[in-house]
């Protein structure tokens, strides 16, 4: 198939979102599917077999590492000669919803997918007086789509909840491969320590934005005698946050990737995930995979990627004592650490992209095959 793609996030920015796509293309081009992908920002000219189309953009003043791509002639042009199948777009909220609005208009079939609460992330960035309006476009603009997909149960529910139709769940995946418990390594345990490689590590991986919570962790870190943390990532939350620690055995690496994120994973002791805004959580199915098991706060998609109790635990959002009390048993018990360990990485083997791309490839056709029966229905006389 030849799919248009539409995403506001996409390389050189690391997050969930990016991860999952840049995964997804690589396996639609072993599976001999063609993909463009139109996107604002600084993108590759192409990623694999498939071609990017640089969109025009603004960035958001409360978030300026994230720009809102643009409609422009040059990106309608260029859908009309790749000659699409079928429309995916991604988050329909701003470049995405051209990308669904272009559909419509060309008469395409159309795939959205759910892949963040932007109304709780507007919330979450003080945004709050805009949640409404937000959630009706969110709804208008997924219900112009044959299929939504969204990436965890908890989404589904949200989703269906804003009034979404069509709603179907896109299986979760994670690289076993490059997260493997085999990539521990001691320069990185060292690195990440500050040179303490004796202590204990938690680890928190993720965009350093407001909304993920990390500053919630400072309070435990402080509790937690003989305890490191190492915040990897990067975002525009980090001088603020590098503030808020400084004192603390804190380390800030910055952007960590490929086999250096496999490594960080996989040296640390415990995965520190507070975030209540996640739709799914693949960072803690990357911590799950490498044979570390996750401490998060029980909301949006957390709990579907953690069982609570086998692969790590859950703690009631917010809840200081209780995040701390969880850091604490499994950094305290090495026996319960293996266990949840060994099981996480257990449940990681079965999730590879391959079948969550299938999953994809079979959704486009059945947004095709809607398509082509909504167009075959008689219209109604008028009158």
């Amino acid at each position: 198939m030849r799919i248009a793609l539409w995403t506001d996030v996409f390389v050189p920015n690391v997050d969930g979102v990016v991860t999952r796509l840049t995964r997804t293309l690589d396996e639609l081009g072993d599976l001999g599917h063609e993909v463009l992908v139109l996107t604002p920002g600084d993108p590759p000219a192409r990623w694999g077999p498939h071609q990017v189309v640089r969109a025009p953009s603004v960035a958001f003043p409360w978030y300026p590492d994230i720009r809102g791509g643009l409609p422009s002639p040059r990106v309608e042009r260029a859908v009309s000669a790749f000659r699409p199948d079928v429309v995916h777009a991604v988050n329909p909220v701003w470049l995405g919803a051209w990308g669904a609005l272009s559909a419509r208009v060309r008469d395409l079939p159309l795939l959205a997918s759910f892949h963040t609460d932007v109304p709780q992330y507007m919330s979450a960035l003080g945004l709050g007086p805009l949640r409404r309006p937000v959630q009706g476009w969110i709804r208008r603009t997924h219900n112009l789509a044959e299929v939504n997909l969204c990436t965890s149960g908890p989404m589904v529910e949200r989703a269906e909840a804003l009034g979404v139709r069509h709603v179907a769940l896109w299986p979760k995946g994670v690289d076993t491969d490059l997260f493997h418990p085999a990539k521990v390594s001691a320069g990185m345990r060292s690195r990440l320590t500050d040179g303490h490689s004796e202590e204990k590590l938690v680890l928190s991986v993720g965009r350093l934005s407001r909304e993920k919570d990390v500053a919630a962790l400072l309070e435990p870190i402080r509790r937690l005698p003989g305890t490191r943390l190492a915040v990897v990532g990067d975002g525009p939350h980090r001088p603020e946050l590098e503030r808020c620690f400084a004192g603390t055995p804190t380390v800030f690496p910055g952007r960590l990737a490929g086999e250096e994120l496999a490594a960080a994973y996989a040296s640390a002791d415990v995965l520190a995930f507070p975030s209540t805004t996640e739709t799914l959580g693949l960072v803690a199915l990357e911590s799950l995979a490498s044979g570390v098991p996750v401490v998060g706060a029980r909301a949006g998609g957390i709990p579907f990627a953690v069982d609570d109790g086998r692969t790590g635990l859950l703690v009631p959002p917010g809840d200081t004592d209780a995040l701390t009390e969880g850091l604490a048993r499994l950094l305290d018990d090495a026996a319960l650490r293996g266990r949840m360990g060994a099981a996480g990485r257990a449940e990681a083997e079965g999730l590879g992209w391959r079948a969550a791309t299938e999953f994809l490839a079979a959704s486009y056709h059945e947004a095709v095959e809607r398509h082509r029966s909504r167009r075959r229905r008689p219209r109604r006389p008028a009158g």
